[in-house]
């Protein structure tokens, strides 16, 4: 309840402002279909198609973000179909809008309202997540080549090297933070790609320390 209170209070504005100002960009675009001859249910499906090709085109632009999707030039399709459309919203709220330099102003408010409120839900979307641990990402699974690989007798009586064990302290922090709880010897051997006693070795200087 806690974390959703959290969640209304935070992203609850934007999307109020979203939803409103949408229905009224969606309002113009529809009366702007019929002044021009697309009347009934053809003006409504008009106006949806212009709201909804902006809201889709700025979930894709989340997605190429989240994929690491890479630009093949100045503008990907996404973001140039997200900027046709808010063109369009806006030049229909222009259309309905008295001749006159704050008539134009209040006329496209609804757009770039809707513009700057899809803009703050996607930055949000896509922001870093604080859960996360950008030192040692979760698919790292062997030792970084960096750091030297031990022999599968080293855990006999010789100490792990101080690179090493500060790599297994770093991978077993990123568990603890993301899972709730220590990391096992079985999981930990696996991370890191050593044998299991000197897996028990690094575990107990872990706890030690």
């Amino acid at each position: 309840m806690r974390r959703l209170a959290s969640w209304l209070l935070d992203s609850g504005p934007v999307i109020v402002l979203a939803l409103i100002a949408g229905a009224g960009s969606f309002s113009h675009v529809r009366k702007t279909a019929v002044d021009h001859g697309q009347t009934g249910w053809m003006a409504w499906a008009v106006a949806v198609c212009v709201d909804l090709t902006c809201v889709m085109a700025a979930r894709e632009r989340q997605r190429d973000k989240e994929t690491g999707r890479k630009r093949t030039g100045p503008l990907t399709w996404p973001t140039f179909v997200l900027v046709a459309g808010i063109v369009l919203s806006l030049a229909a709220n222009l259309h309905q809008a008295e001749p006159s330099v704050w008539g134009w102003l209040t006329a496209g408010t609804p757009a770039a309202a809707f513009l700057i409120a899809v803009s703050i839900l996607e930055r949000r979307a896509t922001g870093p997540r604080p859960e996360s641990s950008p030192a040692v990402p979760e698919s790292v699974t062997a030792v970084p080549v960096l750091l030297p690989v031990p022999d599968d007798d080293q855990g006999d009586g010789a100490e792990p090297s101080p690179a090493l064990l500060d790599y297994a302290r770093r991978v077993a922090d990123e568990h603890h933070a993301k899972h709730g709880k220590p990391i096992t010897l079985d999981l930990l051997r696996a991370r890191l790609g050593v044998s299991g006693q000197l897996a028990s070795d690094l575990l107990r200087h872990l706890r030690t320390a």
